[in-house]
């Protein structure tokens, strides 16, 4: 059971094609797990078991036929409660919202159904993707695997806690301001933002309506592509999506970074903010990585990340109250406290302040256009400090300022957090690498070949905890 439950989406899939591997049993395990270790971390607020089974058993069935949908076919993935399941309840892990019941499938979980895919359940979250990890909701908290006592990362935090526990192979996600990022870089997994309008948020509960993002989550690179193209697809319902269809992700995914040229965000976190010594090192250690992997680096300067914070603070407040004004006014001891405090304040931002910061995020993203021409990707810290005590409710918040994430949501780019290493506590750090508007291929394979050379894929110990260790040379990995 230990085994199956750390399977990557790549490796799984292949044995999976091959017949080698039943959809059924790999479900099965790993239901037996979420039982068994879930308990600890509190990752799943609805386990669907009678369906996964029933979905495994007709992968099963159509792959021994020779029916082969794709990469995704046969394969278990969860979702983070804000994403619509038809009959379900889409809680966005609040009391607001507990019989909610969705009348259909959001496009992102119908592409994952055409695809053969494999649905375990559904995920916890922070309060409507924002606040913080609440003790004062119908549900707890997720809880980090690799400590238990600190905090896993959010707002997509049992999707992070779930992966790095070995509950699941691959989870959906969403990021605003870095909720796909922020629990990748705290449970030391592979967290991707795509471009803005190139996933549909088609029956994802808003967060706010031009910084959300839906985004895949898993342990390795390889994966997260396989998963990204399982979503993709135009959805006309949805007005922030773009035509442009997805580009191939996997194509040249492994071709090394010999004569490209990558910039890095050095004042982010040695001038603008204070970071934490151990994330410094860990990115300068990827650098040289880079550079030994034939890229050509160099450093970059762009406005200083309290602008881009403000800037991105400032749209999130203004749109965020305007979803939930009418609760917030009739119901507001429905919300847990950390929610209340973090969306009301949008109540005081004028029409002028957001438009100014509309217009400011217009020139932000003009000027990183400017800085990054001529360049394949960038890369930055992820988080400035390492994963701080769950319940600290005064350090969760600090954290949640002192990171570089959320530029990448003001300039709508694609935008990976992958591992670095641990910190001398014994915690994953990470760092991020940004690219162009549509060019995810170019972002996974810096991301790759980082990953590969570094070593830094996931797995268990004997006691079934996470590490980071050398990636596995299989076929799916070479």
């Amino acid at each position: 059971m230990t085994g199956l439950a750390w399977l990557s989406v790549a490796e799984g899939s292949q044995l999976l094609r091959s017949r080698k591997l039943s959809p059924v049993e790999w479900t099965k395990a790993l239901l037996e797990r979420i039982a068994a270790v879930d308990p600890a971390y509190n990752a799943f607020l609805t386990v669907t078991a009678d369906r996964a089974l029933a979905q495994a058993k007709v992968a099963e069935a159509e792959i021994a036929a020779g029916d082969w949908r794709g990469p995704m076919h046969g394969v278990p993935y969860a979702a983070k409660d804000i994403f619509d399941i038809e009959g379900m309840a889409t809680t966005c892990h609040s009391k607001i919202r507990i019989d909610h019941r969705a009348a259909a499938d959001a496009f992102v979980i119908r592409k994952l159904h055409e695809a053969g895919a494999v649905l375990l359940g559904k995920l916890a979250l922070h309060e409507f993707a924002t606040g913080g990890p609440a003790f004062d909701l119908p549900w707890p908290p997720a809880r980090n695997p690799w400590n238990r006592d600190l905090h896993p990362g959010g707002s997509s935090s049992g999707s992070g806690a779930a992966l790095a526990a070995g509950l699941a192979p691959a989870a959906l996600g969403t990021d605003t301001g870095g909720s796909v990022r922020n629990p990748a870089t705290c449970c030391g997994i592979v967290g991707l933002k795509p471009t803005y309008g190139a996933i549909s948020l088609g029956g994802v509960f808003p967060l706010t309506y031009s910084l959300d993002h839906v985004g895949p989550m898993t342990r390795d690179v390889e994966s997260n592509a396989i998963l990204l193209q399982a979503l993709a697809g135009y959805d006309a319902s949805d007005p922030t999506m773009t035509q442009r269809p997805m580009a191939d992700c996997l194509k040249g995914m492994k071709s090394g970074l010999k004569g490209m040229k990558i910039g890095v965000i050095e004042h982010f976190y040695t001038k603008d903010a204070p970071a934490d010594p151990d994330q410094v090192r860990g990115i300068e250690s990827a650098i040289e990585i880079l550079k030994k992997l034939g890229a050509d680096v160099c450093t970059i300067s762009v406005s200083p990340l309290s602008l881009w914070t403000d800037c991105n603070r400032t749209i999130h407040a203004s749109e965020a109250y305007a979803i939930h004004e009418s609760d917030l006014q009739e119901r507001p001891e429905d919300f847990a406290m950390l929610t209340r405090n973090r969306i009301f304040p949008g109540a005081f931002v004028t029409a002028a302040k957001y438009i100014k910061a509309q217009q400011l995020r217009r020139a932000l993203c003009n000027e990183m256009a400017e800085a990054t021409r001529g360049l394949d990707a960038v890369i930055t810290l992820s988080s400035l400090l390492l994963p701080c005590q769950i319940d600290d409710t005064a350090l969760v918040l600090k954290t949640y300022d002192q990171q570089c994430r959320l530029v990448f949501n003001v300039t709508g780019t694609p935008c990976i957090s992958v591992p670095t290493g641990l910190s001398k506590s014994g915690m994953p750090l990470a760092m991020q690498i940004a690219g162009h508007a549509f060019d995810e291929p170019t972002v996974y394979r810096v991301a790759h070949a980082y990953c590969e050379a570094a070593g830094t894929v996931i797995t268990a110990d004997p006691k079934t905890q996470p590490r980071l260790v050398p990636m596995p040379k299989t076929a799916a990995a070479e």
